[in-house]
């Protein structure tokens, strides 16, 4: 074993709308041997999601916001290089959450030992088979009690999490499944790829009106990731009963005036609606489901998968800034070895 230097990405400003290239440094950090008890592990890949937005400014949330000058913590993935720790070997596919990073050194107990599967590349575990499908399957089952037979509607459909809501959505039984994206390629993918009976371009029209063109029947169950005038139209189009999972409002996320409300609130009285927000720590509970679940159906053939690949720890603020403007299909991650 000898020193190695890694190299990270911090936080250097908080942004005010918009994050830009300037509110991160890369710095590089020297580590020597493990001491007793620590893991040096070399990560693969890196994970940039949109909560992150959030967690960078100085506001109270479910976790507490990116500490100015330090490393942006998140979810990696890597392999295990020196070891004083007797549970965690040399060798070992690990989970953490030490964040950007090319390489990571801790105590034994950041990091979780994860099995390779046949098939799958190691980014796979940041993704559809990690934190972002069962985002989707809780969203579905948990929170919105998804029925076979029933309707659901995306919002941000091509993204990591609504690629996959809308695969789980059609092996848990819905009867049509409909979604939107911000680009005619992602409404193509969504439709020939992903299960989707119909899908729109946001940007072609006023949501509502293209909502109601896809569903003559209704919406029994929201998935949303958009907020806004999502959630809006979602709300004129939902069945007597209609459950609403609120996941994200990426719409609002850099906005530097307080977004309207919707306008058709009421409907929740009326229709019998339930809107439940939630996030993914306080339904870890269903891990183990979600994973014997998601093994079978991957197994079988029947998840389908596309990452964005962004190359070099260094690149992770563009990779980032890239995701939040909606330049990703599928997961997009950060490739930090050869």
């Amino acid at each position: 074993m000898s020193t190695i230097v890694s190299t990270q990405v911090q936080l250097a400003a908080r942004p005010t709308g918009w994050p830009t290239a300037d509110d991160f440094r890369t710095v590089q950090v020297m580590y020597g041997d493990p001491e007793p008890g620590q893991v040096r592990v070399v990560n693969e890949f890196v994970s940039v999601d949109p909560y992150m937005r959030g967690r960078m400014n100085d506001v109270k949330s479910y976790v507490p916001p990116y500490a100015l000058g330090e490393t942006m913590t998140g979810a990696a993935v890597g392999r295990v290089v020196a070891s004083a720790s007797d549970d965690v070997p040399v060798g070992a596919v690990v989970l953490h959450q030490l964040g950007w990073r090319d390489v990571a050194q801790a105590e034994a107990k950041y990091f979780q030992v994860v099995p390779e599967i046949p098939g799958a590349p190691l980014s796979l575990r940041l993704g559809i088979l990690g934190m972002t499908g069962m985002t989707a399957y809780v969203g579905l089952t948990a929170i919105a009690g998804l029925q076979p037979g029933e309707t659901v509607f995306v919002s941000g459909a091509a993204g990591a999490v609504g690629t996959a809501v809308g695969q789980i959505a059609r092996l848990l039984g819905a009867e049509r499944v409909v979604g939107s994206a911000g680009s005619a390629e992602k409404v193509e993918l969504l439709t020939s790829k992903y299960g989707y009976d119909a899908a729109f371009n946001y940007k072609d029209g006023p949501v509502r009106r293209q909502l109601r063109d896809v569903t003559p029947g209704g919406v029994d169950v929201f998935f949303d990731n958009v907020g806004g005038d999502h959630l809006e139209a979602a709300l004129d189009r939902m069945n007597d009963g209609g459950r609403l999972a609120l996941c994200g409002a990426i719409s609002a996320y850099n906005a530097t005036e307080r977004p309207a409300g919707p306008d058709n609130m009421a409907n929740a009285v009326t229709r019998g609606l339930m809107l439940k927000g939630f996030t993914l720590p306080s339904y870890l509970h269903h891990g183990p489901e979600f994973q014997e679940r998601m093994t079978e159906w991957f197994a079988a053939g029947k998840i389908a998968y596309d990452e964005t690949v962004v190359d070099g720890i260094e690149n992770a603020p563009q990779a980032f800034l890239d995701m939040m403007r909606g330049g990703n299909i599928g997961k997009m991650v950060v490739r930090t070895a050869g």
